[in-house]
């Protein structure tokens, strides 16, 4: 049996055991803004509601998985004179999104393709695999932006590459390849680009096939583990430093400086 739902900048659907959860701003590469994180945290819960779905696919619609938050519809882009509880609010849809996706029972696979920017490395981080095309092009320009790493990304990245990799990674801006993403223990796989739906479904197939109370108790062991490990890591109130970046002078210019960079100065 088939079950979809209409969002704005997602598309879900689900078919007996398997799910698909697609980014569909691909005008946009599908970055994340308000809301799609609204959403993403909705259709979490919309996939939970089906108790017979084991696997979802995490994919991004067009020519790139996700190009990570959308400058032009960005939490800190709420109107200077709203509250500051209402900012605050805006701020952490980023994190509720990545917690609502992290937490969900059906294992899920990033399903990866073309660029994955910043907020899209935190969403791939959030899956609990991931799958590659070999020309995948990862970087995390946050800093750059002059602000931190949000959504729970430093937690999330401490978790899955270490401490080192993570400052290294965050702090330089760099891009990085999937056969280093690999090598970090970062993918599962890296596959042709021409085989990686294939791949992928495969993948999930194959998960599926599998007897469904221990893989979910699998996951569930693995994330308790990964939990009581990283006791003190913790995402608290990134939104409210996302908030108080914003403020800093030198943060602001190196903003305007990446987007002229990036966009031109019309945008």
């Amino acid at each position: 049996m088939m079950d979809t739902r209409e969002f704005q900048t997602i598309r879900v659907k689900v078919e007996d055991a398997l799910g698909r959860l697609t980014l569909n701003r691909p005008e946009r590469l599908n970055a994340v803004g308000a809301t799609m994180l609204q959403e993403l945290a909705e259709a979490a819960r919309w996939f939970d509601s089906h108790r017979e779905l084991r696997v979802v696919i995490v994919s991004g619609e067009g020519r790139a998985f996700c190009a990570g938050a959308d400058l032009k519809d960005s939490p800190l882009a709420a109107p200077v004179d709203s509250s500051w509880l209402y900012r605050r609010e805006v701020g952490q849809y980023g994190l509720r999104a990545a917690d609502a996706l992290e937490q969900m029972r059906a294992v899920t696979i990033a399903q990866v393709h073309g660029f994955a920017v910043g907020g899209g490395v935190v969403l791939m981080a959030v899956c609990d695999l991931r799958v590659a095309a070999d020309d995948a092009v990862f970087f995390i320009p946050e800093i750059d932006l002059g602000i931190p790493l949000a959504w729970g990304g430093i937690p999330r990245l401490v978790r899955e590459i270490g401490p080192a990799l993570t400052k290294e990674l965050v702090m330089t801006c760099r891009r990085f390849t999937p056969a280093e993403a690999k090598s970090i223990g970062f993918l599962n796989r890296v596959v042709p680009a021409a085989r990686l739906e294939s791949e992928v479904e495969q993948l999930a197939r194959e998960l599926i096939a599998k007897p469904s109370v221990p893989v979910v108790i699998t996951k569930e062991h693995v994330n308790s583990v990964v939990r009581a490990m990283g006791a003190g890591m913790t995402p608290f109130a990134d939104g409210d430093v996302l908030l108080g970046a914003s403020g800093n002078e030198e943060s602001a210019a190196a903003a305007r400086a990446y987007r002229e960079k990036a966009f031109g100065k019309r945008s």
